[in-house]
C-alpha cells in the first residue's frame, strides 16, 4: 500500500488577483506562494519520499523543486500531464468575479458532473484522467519501492479536489464541498479494499508518522486493509 501526498502549488499572482489562470504559461509563485511552498517542504523533509510527480505547469514545477531541494534524499521528479490543470477553455485568463455572472457558473457549483468549459474539457474528463494518473503512479511506486512507500503529487486545486472526491467515494457533484488551499497537504492511501483519506487540506503538523514502517510492520499493515472498527489506535508516536 503506497501512500500519495497531494500538494497544491503555492499561491500565484493570478490566485491573488482572482484570475482563473488555467494553463496560461508563465504563471509563477508570488512571494507568499514561495514561502508557503518552503513551509510545506519543511514538513515533507521528515518523510522518506520515493518520488515526486508534478504537473508540467510552471507553478507546480517551482513548488516541486522547493520540495525536493529541501529534502535530504533529493527524490527524483517526473512530470505528468495527467495531473495538469483543468482545460478551462474560453474561461482561462478571466476574472472569477466576471465568470460568476455566466450561466455555466451555477452548473460548476451545483452539478459539476454536467459542466463542460467552452473550448475546454469537462470536469468529468478532468477527474477521470487525474484519478487514473494518480492511481497509475501509486501502483508503480508500490511495485518499485514496496508497501509503505510514500510519494508526492504536486498539482492544482480542482485536480486534487477531484482525486479526494474519488477516494472518499463522493459523486463529482459533491466535490465543491472540499477545500484545497495553496501549498496544502492532503494524503491518500490506496489499498486492495478501498482508498483511505488520511488528511485533507492541512497546513501544519508533523508528518514523520508517514515514514516507511519496518518490514514486519509493513506486512501487518498489508494484511489489515479493513477499516478499524471504533477508529483504531492511529499511527505510532515517533520519538
Amino acid at each position: 500500500m503506497a501512500t500519495v501526498i497531494l500538494v497544491r502549488h503555492g499561491r500565484t499572482s493570478a490566485n491573488a488577483s482572482g484570475t482563473l489562470a488555467g494553463r496560461t504559461p508563465g504563471v509563477r509563485l508570488d512571494d507568499t506562494g514561495t514561502e508557503q511552498a518552503r513551509r510545506t517542504a519543511e514538513r515533507l523533509a521528515a518523510v522518506p519520499l520515493a518520488a515526486v510527480v508534478t504537473s508540467p505547469l510552471e507553478r507546480c514545477r517551482q513548488t516541486a523543486k522547493i520540495i525536493t531541494g529541501a529534502h535530504p534524499a533529493a527524490p527524483r521528479t517526473v512530470s505528468e500531464r495527467g495531473i495538469t490543470e483543468c482545460d478551462y477553455g474560453e474561461w482561462q485568463g478571466r476574472l472569477l468575479k466576471d465568470l460568476a455572472k455566466e450561466k455555466l457558473w451555477s452548473v460548476v457549483q451545483t452539478q459539476p458532473s454536467a459542466a463542460a468549459f467552452p473550448g475546454g474539457e469537462s470536469l468529468q474528463a478532468m477527474q477521470a484522467r487525474s484519478v487514473a494518473a494518480v492511481r497509475r503512479h501509486d501502483a508503480a511506486v508500490e511495485a518499485e519501492h514496496g508497501a509503505g512507500a510514500v510519494w508526492v503529487a504536486v498539482s492544482h486545486g480542482d485536480i486534487i479536489k477531484s482525486v479526494l472526491a474519488d477516494a472518499l467515494g463522493m459523486h463529482l457533484d459533491l466535490f465543491q464541498r472540499i477545500f484545497v488551499d495553496p501549498a496544502s497537504v492532503s494524503i491518500v492511501r490506496y489499498t486492495g479494499a478501498r482508498p483511505y483519506v488520511l488528511a485533507s487540506n492541512t497546513h501544519a503538523g508533523d508528518l514523520s508518522w508517514l515514514a516507511a514502517p519496518t518490514a514486519k510492520r509493513a506486512s501487518r499493515r498489508k494484511a489489515a486493509e479493513d477499516a478499524p472498527v471504533g477508529g483504531g489506535a492511529g499511527p505510532s508516536v515517533r520519538s
